[in-house]
């Protein structure tokens, strides 16, 4: 026991040595920054797309077509717009969700048509799913924000966001109760 306790010492020694040699800057690692990290504005993938024509999906070949009121293909890509979240049409929670969704394809359906628009990557390029997220704009403004104002989509915070519940829907931004929300 009074052998192994100065080894025991000096095996603490070194070791506080050592870790002092390692995290010390001063001797030969590079200066830690000191500023916040900048940055770079995200990369346009697009800049003023030609307007396409644009329809609405439907069968195996999928090239300028909107899915719903978040997604479209554009030439031969799957697009996720990366700002928002609209109801869903393929698998709705309630009929008052496929009315809205449908509303809110329709709506992006026409301001893809309207003309140029730009794509902008975010932060990720991809969702789980493969679909390319971008931000979709025309003159710097966003065509997400537009179907939000127009209560046709909301800003994207999280997965799992609920469009409708038991007994109240969400259509076109309108709350609807109970039976009424079916209609």
């Amino acid at each position: 026991m009074t052998v192994l306790r100065p080894a025991l010492l000096v095996i603490g020694i070194v070791a506080a040595g050592v870790g002092w040699v390692m995290l010390d800057d001063r001797l030969g690692r590079p200066e830690r920054p000191t500023h916040e990290i900048e940055y770079l504005p995200m990369p346009r993938i697009y800049d003023d797309a030609p307007a396409g024509s644009f329809t609405l999906c439907a069968g195996p070949i999928r090239a300028n077509c909107v899915v719903d009121g978040d997604t479209f293909w554009f030439r031969g890509e799957k697009v996720r717009i990366a700002d928002i979240d609209a109801p869903e049409i393929s698998q709705p929670r309630c009929p008052a969700e496929r009315q809205a969704g449908e509303m809110a394809r329709d709506r992006l359906l026409a301001l893809l048509n309207e003309g140029r628009f730009s794509l902008t990557a975010g932060w990720r390029d991809e969702d789980r799913y493969g679909r390319k997220l971008r931000m979709v704009s025309r003159s710097g403004k966003s065509l997400g924000d537009r179907l939000v104002e127009e209560g046709l989509a909301r800003h994207w915070d999280g997965p799992d966001l609920v469009w409708c519940d038991d007994t109240t829907s969400i259509v076109g931004g309108k709350r609807f109760h109970g039976q009424d929300a079916a209609r």
